[in-house]
């Protein structure tokens, strides 16, 4: 077995025995008080990607990890792309929701307080209600800008989790396979990896068995956005940043809007697929046909000549 394999067996093997531990634990000691420290939870599972990725990178196989798995603070125009570009496809998805049957526009926030009746009290409403109505601007301006400032702070640091095992060592270690089947491998192994937070309500509470599913092609469909862009900007910091921004900005796509459901509305519903494929293709069109420097040569430097060659050494 190479080296390569060995590596991406120990990380893949470490980091989703330990994810899933963390949850199986987490269930045990909170009896039927499931939702109380989810948060914490979803923290935590978060980080342990990173961690898995330094030790098997490091702590095992003594190699180095700055270079080779991106962790450079060196700002290029890619980095405001990671940035602006989920406000972009928040923005984005609010519009492919209001081309679904069913969904109207309404911009007095009347769909979003008729949303909040399921989970919160009149009397809470009326305050959400009062405190959006004291701001000097509409509130869509002020989640946007809450979501851009969270987006390169703590959002970012917590993405920082995943990004380094996801775009930093699975991105160097599978780049063998080319800039479009490594981002979808990773896609899916992303995918799979949310697959107990689902379980638990991530991103569809009432749908949380076909959750799995979904939320598996959603992060197939977003990978080579995320792969893309730690490319072109030789960062995964930038991939970071993107992770999230894109955390902080769903509510954009929500806020303006009345109808539809988890599965049609939203980043992680049927609109928010349909934006993300056509950015894929975006992608897939501006690399092939407009960049100097495509992200296949990109990733062939990153990966090196070498370990093309050992793969097509091995048998089978």
């Amino acid at each position: 077995m190479s080296i390569r394999a060995k590596k991406l067996l120990l990380f893949l093997g470490l980091t989703f025995v330990v994810n899933y531990l963390m949850v199986y634990i987490y269930l045990l000691l909170a009896g039927g008080d499931h939702d109380r420290y989810i948060g914490l939870l979803a923290t935590a599972y978060m980080l342990v990607p990173m961690i898995m990725a330094l030790i098997v990178q490091k702590g095992i196989f003594k190699q180095p990890i700055i270079k080779p798995l991106g962790i450079s603070f060196r700002i290029n125009r890619w980095f405001f792309v990671a940035w602006l570009l989920p406000p972009v496809i928040a923005f984005a998805t609010m519009g492919a929701s209001l081309l679904l049957p069913g969904i109207t526009f309404t911009p007095d926030l009347s769909g979003f307080f008729s949303a909040l009746s399921g989970s919160m009290t009149p009397q809470q409403i009326d305050q959400v209600r009062q405190s959006m109505a004291s701001l000097p601007v509409h509130p869509v301006w002020m989640l946007l800008l809450q979501g851009l400032l969270a987006g390169t702070t703590i959002n970012a640091i917590l993405a920082f989790g995943e990004e380094l095992g996801w775009r930093g060592f699975l991105q160097k270690e599978l780049g063998f396979m080319g800039f479009w089947k490594s981002a979808a491998l990773i896609g899916v192994i992303w995918g799979v990896w949310h697959a107990p937070l689902v379980l638990e309500g991530l991103n569809y509470p009432k749908h949380p068995q076909l959750g799995i599913l979904i939320m598996t092609a959603w992060c197939l469909a977003l990978s080579p956005l995320f792969s893309y862009i730690r490319l072109k900007s030789g960062s995964v910091i930038a991939a970071s940043i993107f992770h999230g921004t894109l955390n902080a900005v769903p509510g954009l796509a929500l806020l303006l809007i009345s109808g539809g459901n988890e599965l049609t509305v939203g980043i992680t519903g049927l609109a928010g697929f349909i934006v993300i494929i056509i950015a894929d293709i975006l992608v897939f069109i501006f690399d092939r046909f407009i960049t100097r420097r495509p992200a296949g040569e990109i990733l062939h430097e990153l990966v090196g000549p070498e370990a093309e060659e050992e793969h097509a050494a091995e048998p089978g």
